[in-house]
């Protein structure tokens, strides 16, 4: 089965990078797999209180990627597979790309302006070296306005 990856935060380029690979999977009868991102804190605490922060982190990250599921299946019908890692997001995703060899697309969501984020320019910069293509949608795109069907 086609698997689109596509990373999420809470930014409107995630949800249209979502919303793309969720078109694109029901389309293919493929599936997609949300991967959140927790930055690694760059402070360094006791112990119990560092494990506290982490926590914390993965449980917002947790309860958005959950909302973003819910969305997600509203839409399409579609269940994603739900995934929450800690550390750096480049490593994560080269790591995560290496292990899940159904991974058909990774899908990104470019930011506004001219930084369209650090996923996008480390992946776009790499794309020749990834095991399968890279998507990147636009903050603005929006499905319904494409010249082509879903």
């Amino acid at each position: 089965m086609r698997t689109f990856l596509v990373i999420t935060d809470e930014t409107e380029e995630a949800r249209a990078a979502l919303r793309y690979a969720a078109r694109r999977a029901v389309s293919v009868g493929g599936a997609v797999h949300i991967l959140a991102l927790v930055p690694q804190q760059s402070f360094s605490a006791f112990g119990a209180v560092q494990a506290t922060i982490e926590q914390e982190a993965r449980d917002r990250a947790e309860v958005l990627a959950h909302g973003v599921a819910g969305n997600l299946f509203a839409e399409s019908g579609l269940m994603p597979t739900i995934s929450v890692a800690i550390g750096n997001g480049t490593k994560i995703v080269t790591e995560f790309l290496d292990n899940h060899k159904e991974v058909a697309a990774l899908v990104l969501g470019a930011g506004k302006g001219s930084n369209p984020g650090p996923l996008v320019m480390h992946f776009s910069s790499n794309a020749g070296a990834l095991s399968c293509p890279l998507y990147v949608i636009p903050h603005h795109y929006d499905e319904s306005d494409a010249d082509h069907e879903v």
